[in-house]
């Protein structure tokens, strides 16, 4: 029976991947053993709740075999019927080409960009160690569940499964294991050309307990394997399977031309005769469903867990209420309030400071009520200032929740992206805005997975100075603002910077992105209706009678269009000042308050240090940006804004022009 169940898995991905004339059933006929074995002997899971608290975590970080996840969630007993895997591949099927998290009951993450499944289940369990860490008390572990990754030399050969796999180690994530399908087999042939280092021997000296050498076919070694990873508790394991690429294929097994496309109707029949599967396309036995099915098996292990939550909540009801609300991914009550009530204050005080500094004084007012904030800094923290008074960096022997992650930019996003996914925790990480460059993959997966960790970038601009062109960014604001469903921000002073970040936590199905600058900001006074229109992205922060043009800035920039609004003034030409600090966030309001901030028939002009294109959508072809086109210099911030054009004459100059 064993190798049947496995073969159904070999024919459901065989037979899906030629319907539609496209996919990999390589890696899945491959690691049908591996699955096999992981799910009907280890894997804690309910079919019936895909959203158990305390199931195990299975990613698939080689994503372009998703006809195994998909086989497993139908034959286990999930919500993933035969005719899902009939539409393979097909517009708006549960099962599309690569797992999308969203889309189909059971996939945690959305993988297929190599490397960042495993990334994300770093992240996965290490939402699990902090949330141990926090929550288990006097025997009652009600954090308590293992990540599985299966992952392939794809993955292997990703930088960011280097930074992540690298940070697990020295972190000691012992409940994570990985399974790698060591095949020799990528889209090019074998990889003996371009990738043969010692993969134990590298896990190892990063801190890894590591099985080589297991047979990927042999179910009995696989499972041994499996034991002895999760006997050792204090190092992440990595199981190397060595398997065929293609297994069971009659003519085609081992070779990678199964990588990527179908086997074909003739050697999908040789192969049913070769392995014995007397059934046809999309077939499989009821004995073979019965044998696969984790539906009483899940109900029991829910049933369990909700007994000892019952004990726990028993013992520590106001602990057992924050971990339902925290995995529930609800904000605590009167968070309005109590943001409201902050930002009065914060207005009272009324600080010329950097908002850089504001983001962490905002970090500090927001963290009183937000214990879920895991926050962290790519080796950055005395510049990105996103540590707290009460932050702790989390250790191989403690919890905690603030994370120290090197310099990983990359691996630092994707894992921000798993500890999201897995709940219970609201992850921020920092670093130069101009090294969102780093992680901008890490940040498009959030986007399209519409979860919500926060990305905090500082020294923003040529503000940043005597660093030189390679560390001030001039594209990257507005690049990021074209990643669809990211709310970008980038406020002028600890007003916006609170609402900002207010706002970034609000967020339930989208990232945020928040920009800060290194200089000093003056706070900008304001009246309440401006205070409470910020949250809408864009608002005149300073109006005139009888208004001949409008000035929209934003950051560091909104000083500059004050300080030209007075100039102009003085001249006779009134204007109004637009504060914008989410264009993301202004373009989803109503066509009246548009209307209403930027008047038809007023002519603008723009002002940010950075491209200047993007503005054109806010200005008209017949408006002026006053941008950045070109890389920056190294000398001071005060001498570059002057020499790049960024002077209250310039701006002043570019609003005549318009008039």
């Amino acid at each position: 029976m064993a190798s049947q169940l496995a073969n159904a898995i070999r024919f459901l991905s065989a037979d899906a991947v030629q319907k539609a004339n496209s996919g990999h059933p390589g890696a899945p006929m491959g690691m049908a053993e591996m699955a096999e074995v992981l799910w009907t002997k280890f894997l804690n899971h309910n079919p019936a709740n895909p959203k158990f608290y305390n199931r195990d975590r299975f990613v698939l970080s080689n994503g372009h075999a998703s006809m195994l996840i998909y086989s497993l969630l139908h034959l286990t007993g999930y919500n993933v019927s035969i005719d899902d895997l009939k539409n393979f591949r097909q517009l708006h099927s549960k099962t599309p080409g690569h797992p999308e998290y969203g889309y189909t009951d059971g996939v945690e993450t959305t993988t297929g960009p190599l490397g960042q499944g495993i990334a994300n289940a770093v992240g996965m369990a290490l939402a699990e160690k902090i949330l141990a860490a926090e929550f288990n008390k006097d025997g009652l572990n009600i954090v308590d569940h293992h990540t599985y990754v299966f992952m392939g030399d794809g993955c292997m050969m990703e930088g960011v499964a280097q930074e992540a796999c690298s940070l697990a180690g020295t972190l000691g994530l012992g409940k994570l294991v990985v399974l790698y399908d060591d095949n020799n087999i990528s889209i090019d042939g074998k990889v003996d050309g371009w990738f043969t280092e010692n993969v134990p021997m590298r896990f190892e000296a990063m801190g890894w307990h590591v099985v080589p050498n297991v047979n990927g076919h042999d179910t009995a070694a696989i499972q041994t394997a499996i034991e002895a990873a999760k006997a050792e508790t204090g190092k992440p394991s990595l199981i190397c399977c060595k398997t065929l690429i293609g297994k069971g294929a009659a003519n085609k097994e081992g070779s990678h031309k199964t990588h990527g496309a179908p086997l074909g109707e003739d050697e999908i029949e040789a192969t049913r005769k070769h392995l014995g599967w007397n059934y046809g396309a999309f077939e499989i036995p009821q004995e073979i469903y019965d044998a696969w099915s984790a539906k009483e098996k899940g109900a029991k292990l829910e049933a369990e867990w909700n007994a000892l939550f019952a004990q726990y909540q028993a013992k520590f009801p106001g602990e057992a209420a924050e971990f339902v609300r925290r995995m529930d991914k609800k904000l605590p009550e009167n968070f309005d309030t109590y943001v409201q009530t902050a930002l009065k204050e914060v207005c009272a005080k009324a600080e010329k400071i950097a908002t850089r500094k504001a983001s962490q004084n905002s970090i500090e007012i927001l963290a009183k009520v937000l214990p879920e904030f895991v926050g962290g800094s790519a080796d950055l923290t005395p510049s990105n200032l996103t540590d707290w008074s009460d932050s702790k960096t989390v250790t191989r022997e403690n919890g905690g929740n603030y994370i120290s992650y090197g310099v990983r930019e990359f691996g630092m996003g994707a894992i921000m992206n798993g500890m999201s996914l897995h709940g219970g925790v609201r992850p921020f990480g920092a670093t130069f805005l101009m090294f969102s460059e780093y992680e901008r993959n890490a940040l498009r997966m959030a986007a399209l997975m519409k979860t919500n960790p926060i990305f905090v970038f500082t020294h923003d601009s040529i503000g940043l100075g005597e660093d030189g062109p390679t560390h001030q960014p001039v594209e990257q604001t507005a690049t990021l603002r074209l990643i669809p469903n990211m709310d970008v921000w980038r406020p002028c002073d600890t007003a916006e910077s609170l609402v900002a970040w207010a706002e970034a936590v609000k967020a339930a199905d989208r990232p945020s992105t928040l920009i800060f600058s290194r200089q000093n900001l003056p706070f900008v006074p304001r009246s309440g209706e401006q205070l409470e229109n910020i949250k809408r992205g864009g608002y005149v922060v300073s109006a005139a009678d009888k208004a001949q043009a409008v000035i929209i800035a934003t950051g560091s920039e909104v000083e500059l269009a004050l300080n030209a609004q007075k100039a102009l003034a003085e001249q006779g030409i009134a204007v109004n000042v637009v504060s914008m600090p989410s264009t993301n966030v202004f373009d989803r309001q109503d066509a009246a308050y548009k209307a209403a901030v930027l008047p038809d028939g007023l002519p603008r002009v723009a002002v940010e240090a950075g491209v200047s294109d993007g503005w054109y959508k806010y200005v008209g072809l017949q408006g002026k940006v006053v941008g950045l086109d070109r890389f920056g210099e190294s000398a001071p911030a005060e001498e570059l804004f002057k020499a790049f054009g960024f002077t209250v004459e310039n701006v002043a100059a570019a609003v005549k022009a318009v008039l």
